[in-house]
């Protein structure tokens, strides 16, 4: 199937790429065919966020979003605050030490995924065709080495490789250019990094770990627009970790609340999801809770790195958008926005291209624009925030980054960027560590995995390739296991890897493939890189409502 443009994911970036891909032809009388390929069972199924959103691209992009029905815009961001926690205790940060730009002024809280579900119809009535429930499994190439498009995966292939009676093989799309817009440690961008070095002037890319859930809370506890965010306990108790939690209240009665990990962390024993259930039972979070229902959950690596961590964005026959790159301003908690502008930007350079009758080269005019954005103005600003908290600590860390972003806002460009460490590379062994011992789940305020994944609609076709490769199927036990402990084991918040055996002598390392909620932490945060994610079929995975 030949296309002018086929977009890998149906996310802000790649939404926002298609409806601007569109536009800009029709501004300029040409046809211009555009295909979206989504891996979810629908527009929205695999999108997580928290969502505090800055609509300044959406202003560019479809100025009149606000009376057009699109949900966002029912729930602006009234009252915004920021908790220092200690155990028993909070700290409210006056809205006065902290930048102008920190303060959400002109937001909207609400599901990033009903926000993609609305972008999907505008995108269609413009012409774009999108085909969820088709996971883009490969990259095809050119003669010439430049990217022809991709293949979908085949659907029906039975575990041991045969095919099923309902076999199905994948398409080839063909596209004169091709985006990547796959979010956070996409499959095929991972490869196409490599392929084209994209990486080699870049610091490593970093990640967190974001796991959310959403509650109907108690009415008179409900403050429409009201936006929290924490710091501090519980993470503060485990030396070398860092992260923080978020609780908005959105439309309908809900709270949309979760927890960030920063997957730099290096005690093994540590475990994401329990610290997300620990940092509920914070005297001044279970109060808003008491009463409340929780009915969703998700988790989803997030882009850390900033400024200093973006890729080169293009490669011959195409680009990566949004978190395929890695767009995040992560002080700010907010990447929808720069994510919805990269995948505009390399909209209009694949248009000019395409009008003047090119294909498949570099689109140069991508980075090119995106060196004179105030994407990067904004990103260049908070640059150095995660390396000063990483390398100072929490305390005196972000004391120096809240000097430095005041700094560099009043244009004192700080005359360093700092470095980054790879996430793999951080662990210490577990005898070098204390382990941590979390409280077992009360099932009203806090739960356990099997039952949160339950909840988030979890489902894939059992008898089918497991998605999570080994490269070496012998590292978990003879290696993983006697010097961290096997961390697979508590990184993953959907409870896919476990050591069985153990007691008896003989342990054994089990996937349950089945389980898995997308996130790419295994992908990330394995010590030895040994776990490599690749899509399962298409529609599995998933199924986020309102998330």
């Amino acid at each position: 199937m030949p296309y002018d443009v086929v977009i890998v994911g149906a996310g802000p970036a790649g939404l926002s790429a298609a409806i601007r891909l569109k536009q800009v032809a029709a501004e300029r009388d040409l046809e211009l065919s555009v295909c979206v390929l989504e891996k979810g069972s629908e527009v929205g199924a695999h999108i997580l966020s928290g969502a505090v959103i800055d609509p300044k691209s959406l202003d560019e992009l479809l100025p009149d979003w606000r009376t057009m029905g699109c949900p966002l815009a029912e729930v602006p961001v009234t009252d915004n605050q920021h908790w220092m926690l200690s155990k028993r205790g909070k700290r409210a940060v006056p809205h006065f030490i902290t930048p102008g730009f920190m303060h959400n002024k002109g937001t909207y809280t609400g599901s990033l995924a009903n926000l993609c579900r609305w972008l999907a119809g505008q995108a269609e009535e413009l012409g774009v065709e999108i085909f969820p429930g088709f996971a883009a499994a490969e990259v095809l190439y050119n003669e010439d080495g430049s990217v022809k498009g991709v293949a979908t995966g085949d659907m029906g292939v039975a575990r041991d490789g045969s095919h099923k009676p309902d076999y199905t093989p994948g398409l080839e799309i063909h596209a004169k250019y091709t985006f990547l817009s796959e979010g956070v440690r996409g499959s095929l961008s991972k490869q196409i990094i490599a392929k084209f070095d994209l990486a080699r002037d870049s610091q490593p890319q970093v990640y967190g770990i974001g796991i959310k859930e959403l509650w109907d809370i108690a009415p008179d506890k409900h403050v429409p627009g009201r936006v929290i965010h924490t710091q501090g306990w519980p993470l503060n108790e485990t030396p070398g970790s860092n992260g923080g939690g978020f609780l908005y209240h959105q439309a309908n009665g809900q709270v949309a609340l979760g927890f960030v990990t920063w997957l730099s962390y290096t005690n093994p024993h540590l475990s994401p999801f329990h610290e997300m259930q620990r940092w509920k039972t914070h005297p001044a979070i279970a109060e808003i809770l008491q009463g409340a229902k929780r009915v969703s959950y998700g988790a989803r690596a997030i882009n850390d790195g900033g400024l200093q961590s973006i890729p080169k964005l293009v490669f011959p026959g195409g680009a990566l958008i949004g978190c395929s790159a890695g767009f995040l301003n992560v002080p700010r908690i907010k990447g929808t926005h720069t994510a919805m502008k990269s995948g505009m930007m390399a909209a209009e350079a694949a248009v000019e291209a395409i009008a003047s009758q090119r294909q498949h080269d570099e689109l140069a005019a991508y980075p090119a624009a995106f060196e004179e954005s105030w994407v990067k103005k904004e990103l260049s600003i908070v640059r150095n925030v995660v390396p000063l908290v990483e390398k100072f600590g929490e305390l005196i860390g972000s004391g120096l980054a809240n000097a430095t972003m005041w700094l560099e806002s009043w244009g004192v460009k700080m005359p360093f960027t700092m470095k980054h460490h790879a996430n793999h590379k951080t662990l210490w062994r577990k005898d070098q560590v204390h382990p941590i011992q979390y409280p077992k789940p009360d099932g009203v305020l806090t739960f356990d995995r099997l039952s949160s994944v339950f909840i988030s609609n979890t489902n894939h076709e059992e008898n089918q390739p497991v998605h999570l490769k080994l490269a070496d199927p012998d590292i978990p036990v003879k290696y993983d296991l006697p010097l961290y402990d096997e961390p697979a084991q508590r990184y993953c918040p959907a409870g896919v890897y476990e050591i069985v055996g153990e007691e008896e002598g003989d342990p054994k390392f089990v996937i349950n493939a089945q389980n898995c909620v997308h996130c790419k932490t295994c992908d990330i945060k394995d010590p030895t890189q040994n776990i490599t994610w690749v899509v399962p079929e298409g529609g599995g995975g998933p199924n986020y409502p309102n998330m």
